[in-house]
């Protein structure tokens, strides 16, 4: 039966809509004005010192992104969601494991975005039902400043490192939000308990912080792994080590994480095939084997080139000479990005005399200057 709006107040209807999150998997609520706040002058230094890479949405959309009246007139209240995705044992560890693969603990289960977009939708189709309200819904799909609106709906601070952080979840919340056009009572802004801590900052392997709240994204192994469409600079390829989508350890070093507990049964507990995969066996994948791997999630998205380029980095970070045979099968393939990562790898695990023999085997027929500048260099 619909609820007439008129018959609650609205601090009515926003209890309504928190129970009702909680019912649905939300772990964190709260409320933010549909107004700009301080972030687009964040934003906009952030673009002009060119800290965003080739991600060019962000400067395209940057108004939009930059005030949510500009995305949506009619809306005058966001209500920001956060599920919680805590990992069971510390990323890092993995790290130590040079012939497997370190993937990002967001991408190790099922694609977040769908996962919330249909908890999301349930939602805001309640909300809209039952108070007679408008809603739009986003999961990381719109020009929308996810972390700033979070932190002034109360959900935590943007760390030092720049990401979200929660006093009960730490580092690992999955962001949602819902534009609504009911006037619902806004959150305080979360206080910022940093502190002097900034072990974000001094743990970052490539030092994406040019200063604290401040982040290169040029130079962030997340960015470089999933964003970046090019090759990768050879001054972060070592860097990198076998991370090869994404980077928890700004994330994981957080001391605010040990309030945070991990639940395996949550929706997005990760695939054992995705928890420290074998270099080898990724390397061999193709086209068709990458989509089929790694179906239903985020890392889908970046394509079997990308992903084969950064697996490449890994294995020429591995210093285990047994892996260049993984690299040597990928010196003709199709794509100048996994050609190049393989030139790079076998350089850096192969004896000069046989690393020099493929050189003159392939560096004649090579038609990419980038991929010939690699045999050169190395």
């Amino acid at each position: 039966m619909r609820t007439s709006i008129s018959d609650l107040t609205n601090s009515d209807i926003r209890e309504r809509i928190k129970v009702r999150a909680r019912e649905l998997g939300f772990a964190a609520f709260g409320v933010a004005r549909s107004e700009a706040g301080p972030e687009r002058a964040a934003l906009g230094e952030f673009l002009a010192r060119g800290y965003h890479g080739d991600m060019a949405w962000l400067e395209t959309k940057r108004e939009r992104r930059g005030d949510p009246k500009k995305l949506w007139p009619e809306a005058r209240s966001i209500v920001m969601l956060g599920a919680e995705y805590t990992p069971e044992a510390p990323p890092r560890k993995m790290l130590s494991q040079s012939t497997l693969g370190t993937i990002s603990v967001y991408a190790q289960g099922r694609d977040y975005h769908n996962v919330l977009k249909k908890s999301l939708k349930q939602l805001a189709g309640e909300i809209a039902i039952q108070f007679g309200a408008e809603v739009k819904v986003f999961v990381d799909t719109a020009p929308v400043m996810e972390k700033p609106l979070a932190a002034r709906a109360g959900l935590g601070w943007q760390g030092k490192h720049s990401n979200l952080v929660s006093r009960k979840y730490g580092s690992w919340l999955f962001l949602a939000e819902i534009f609504t056009t009911i006037d619902l009572p806004p959150d305080a802004a979360a206080e910022d308990h940093c502190g002097s801590c900034q072990a974000c900052l001094d743990i970052c392997p490539t030092r994406a912080f040019p200063a604290p709240y401040r982040l290169d994204a040029r130079r962030c192994i997340s960015y470089l792994t999933i964003e970046h469409k090019g090759h990768i600079a050879r001054e972060f390829r070592a860097a990198m080590g076998n991370r090869i989508h994404g980077c928890d350890d700004c994330l994981a070093v957080c001391p605010w994480n040990k309030f945070a507990q991990a639940d395996a049964d949550h929706a997005f507990a990760p695939r054992a095939e995705l928890h420290g995969p074998a270099l080898a066996e990724l390397a061999a994948l193709d086209d068709a084997a990458f989509q089929a791997r790694f179906a239903g999630t985020a890392i889908k998205r970046t394509g079997r080139d990308r992903f084969l380029r950064n697996v490449l980095i890994a294995i020429g970070n591995s210093a285990e000479a047994d892996l260049a045979v993984a690299a040597e099968q990928h010196l003709d393939d199709g794509s100048p990005l996994v050609r190049a990562m393989a030139v790079w790898a076998l350089s850096r695990l192969l004896p000069t005399t046989d690393f020099e023999a493929l050189r003159a085997r392939h560096l004649s027929g090579e038609d990419d200057a980038t991929v010939s500048a690699e045999w050169k260099v190395t």
